[in-house]
């Protein structure tokens, strides 16, 4: 399944200049920072040019809208995601295996998960991201599920299990946890990483 192109139908400016272009990249920048810290609805395209450093009328050469910038990082976060390696090694500790695995995921997307509380944030009141997101979760799930059926290929996993559902399950969580990493120490992170890697350990393995 491949990776929802959710900016591909957005009227974007395109800046050419390297200068414009290093300006569009410190918006973007801003915006990753002020939507961790404040949410969506709190964080104005003033409070994003100001972090940035750049005139308002910068923001324009490149975004038409705050809502058009979340658009734009949505994007960058699910071409992360679409590079990752999604496949486990097999380890006499398989517990262990699966704790780095997961955590190893979720330090990748570090830099995105004030985007994520901004996009879910956004998505109440906005009917074309709910439709956008469903898109994006549909190829999360199904990538998800791949990877539980490598791991149902490895010694002592179980057969008689239901992967789908519990795929989306585990998908579902992934991402509400994403939404809240924001707002969790590192520590709090950890134990919550280290409890979805545990939850899929016991339900996927004897």
């Amino acid at each position: 399944m491949k990776r929802p192109l959710i900016a591909a139908t957005e009227d974007l400016p395109l800046p050419r200049q390297a200068r414009s272009v290093a300006k569009r990249e410190r918006i973007l920048e801003a915006g990753r920072a002020l939507f961790r810290a404040r949410g969506y609805e709190s964080t104005s395209i003033e409070d994003i040019t100001a972090h940035a450093g750049v005139a308002a009328g910068a923001f324009y050469l490149s975004f038409r809208s705050k809502r058009q910038l979340l658009i734009v990082l949505m994007n960058e976060l699910t071409e992360r995601l679409a590079a990752l390696d999604l496949r486990p090694a097999a380890s006499k500790d398989m517990q262990a295996a699966l704790r780095e695995f997961v955590a190893a995921l979720f330090r990748t997307d570090l830099e995105y998960y004030g985007v994520v509380r901004a996009w879910q944030e956004a998505s109440l009141t906005d009917r074309e991201l709910r439709a956008m997101h469903a898109e994006i979760e549909s190829w999360t799930h199904a990538r998800i599920l791949s990877v539980f059926r490598k791991l149902q290929t490895l010694p002592h996993a179980r057969r008689d299990i239901d992967l789908p559902a519990f795929a989306q399950m585990m998908d579902r969580h992934f991402w509400s946890l994403l939404a809240r990493a924001a707002t969790l120490t590192p520590r709090e992170l950890q134990r919550e990483v280290r409890i979805a890697a545990d939850v899929m350990h016991r339900y996927l393995f004897k």
